[in-house]
């Protein structure tokens, strides 16, 4: 039973442990992790509900059980999907990946093997990528006669790299992605929750509001001009400096020792 307030931490698809202010997410749905709409479903209902409760997490890994992060879309419902039922099916990806990119907590992908289309996606709507030696990112979609994933490709490579991808649906080598910018770390396949769970370690130690305000600002100002996003950005400086965990941290800055935050 999930009281009010807890998360739910019991799933079909999705493996979900916290510890440590740290969560977990495992997509488990084998063989190769293709999500479902029921998939996604699970994946809209975890993310909303993580950081709400601030004695749970501060930082979430989201990453996948097996040998492939995630091989796509479930591709049986691209062969029932019709123009009738796709508008409901797309809403339901859609608000799957808005969930993550809109998560109260900073979400980081461990991205072990292929992620495919959907897992392409996935990989995208989080703050930072870690992934195995092994890894690999594309957009097949026009290989399967469906579109997508151009927009949060373009988060991850460039416009004419994304274009490349979406047109011959060709997958990238975790090397090339890495030349531009996106990916955090890339690790021996076996070290990869180790070293994720090192940089959530090192986000998990800040406040817990600075680190849930400074999302909500980075989201907000992503797609703004300069002097838009910068005056949004103010806006959460400014609300920052009410709470005593922003005078601990500048206090601890100022006397050379490590914050002491009680929320955490």
């Amino acid at each position: 039973m999930v009281m009010k307030g807890e998360m739910k931490m019991n799933y079909q698809f999705l493996d979900v442990s916290i510890e440590n202010k740290i969560a977990i997410i495992t997509l488990n749905r084998p063989p190769v992790n293709a999500v479902s709409q029921e998939m996604y479903k699970e994946l809209k209902e975890v993310f909303t509900s993580l950081g709400k409760n601030k004695n749970e997490a501060n930082v979430a890994i989201l990453t996948a059980e097996g040998k492939v992060f995630c091989g796509g879309n479930d591709l049986h419902e691209f062969v029932s999907m019709t123009p009738e039922n796709g508008v409901d099916r797309m809403r339901e990806v859609r608000e799957a990946f808005w969930a993550i990119y809109g998560c109260d907590i900073p979400v980081i992908a461990a991205v072990n093997g292929a992620a495919l289309g959907t897992g392409f996606a996935l990989a995208a709507s989080c703050d930072l990528i870690i992934a195995s030696e092994n890894a690999k990112f594309a957009l097949p979609e026009i290989n399967v006669g469906v579109l997508g994933g151009a927009k949060f490709g373009a988060r991850i490579v460039p416009e004419m790299v994304m274009r490349r991808m979406y047109f011959t649906g060709e997958a990238v080598s975790v090397e090339e992605i890495s030349k531009y910018g996106a990916i955090t770390e890339i690790t021996a396949q076996e070290d990869l929750l180790r070293v994720s769970l090192k940089w959530a370690q090192k986000i998990a130690s800040k406040s817990q509001n600075a680190v849930r305000m400074a999302r909500k600002s980075l989201n907000g100002c992503e797609y703004m001009d300069l002097k838009s996003g910068y005056e949004f950005e103010q806006q959460f400086t400014c609300e920052l400096s009410g709470y005593e965990e922003s005078k601990e941290a500048v206090r601890a800055v100022i006397e050379k020792r490590k914050p002491v935050f009680k929320t955490i």
